[in-house]
């Protein structure tokens, strides 16, 4: 008999994941040429980074523009963006003859907003007694939209200590992250940092106001679409291969210290 091949098949990486990590990298990649920019301009005995930037319009219209258009991508209907963020349109309603709707995670979003609002609280206050300065601010934003993309493509604090909700695509506050990710721009009253955060606020109300007019498109329940046959992102293949490549890892670590300890 022909020997089978009892190991997992490796998942392919799917459009919409492919995303992800492309946004990982480049988000990645303004993060650190924003860090050694403000660790430069501190050595040198800057005071003002806000101005220096805006006297760079090359670097800060590229760091505006990118997130401009994330977030103008978020407001219509598109096949490269998550199910998570996409079942909001009506188009993405598969109706499954079901009508109780069930959203486990709705419980916990309002706990989620204090957590976060006094988490930033905290920071806004550092930067009002001048201990943070607005470069702090701003580099703060860049890493919570680096931890955004990790959230998404390895572990979520939000999903596994609060929502409790399976996956991304059934998450109730998927298009919350623009608005959590630039928190820390109400306090550098610049015009490009509360233009983020201003149109992150309408992507917010956006979906919330979906939320409550059309309850039935956020719920598996009621909407096929968030069913995992109808998953075009497959993230949590990919999630069960990283668990698998820890687990071996570990396992192979655990084999070598007995080894060592033989010897």
């Amino acid at each position: 008999m022909p020997e089978t091949n009892s190991s997992p098949k490796k998942a392919k990486l799917t459009l919409v994941s492919t995303v992800h990590y492309v946004k990982l990298v480049y988000r990645s990649l303004l993060f650190i040429a924003l860090l050694v920019y403000y660790i430069l301009f501190r050595t040198q005995g800057g005071t003002d980074i806000g101005s220096l930037i805006e006297s760079r319009p090359v670097f800060l219209f590229l760091f505006w523009a990118i997130f401009v258009v994330e977030m103008v991508f978020r407001f219509f209907p598109s096949r490269i963006e998550s199910p998570g963020c996409q079942k909001q349109f009506g188009r993405h309603y598969i109706k499954t003859g079901r009508t109780e709707i069930k959203i486990e995670d709705n419980n916990a979003v309002f706990l989620v907003a204090l957590v976060w609002i006094s988490f930033n609280l905290v920071f806004g206050a550092l930067h009002m007694m001048g201990i943070f300065d607005d470069g702090i601010m701003l580099l703060l934003s860049a890493a919570y939209a680096v931890c955004d993309i990790l959230c998404i493509l390895f572990f979520c604090p939000f999903q596994t200590w609060f929502l409790k909700n399976k996956c991304c695509s059934t998450c109730r506050i998927y298009n919350w992250d623009y608005a959590m990710m630039f928190t820390p721009l109400f306090f550098v009253q610049k015009s490009y940092t509360w233009s983020l955060l201003a149109l992150s606020i309408a992507l917010l109300a956006r979906w919330e106001i979906a939320f409550f007019r059309h309850p039935e498109r956020f719920s598996e329940n009621t909407n096929g679409y968030l069913g995992c046959k109808n998953c075009s992102e497959k993230l949590c293949a990919h999630k069960e291969q990283l668990e698998r490549l820890w687990k071996d890892v570990a396992e192979a670590a655990k084999k070598r210290n007995k080894r060592l300890a033989k010897e």
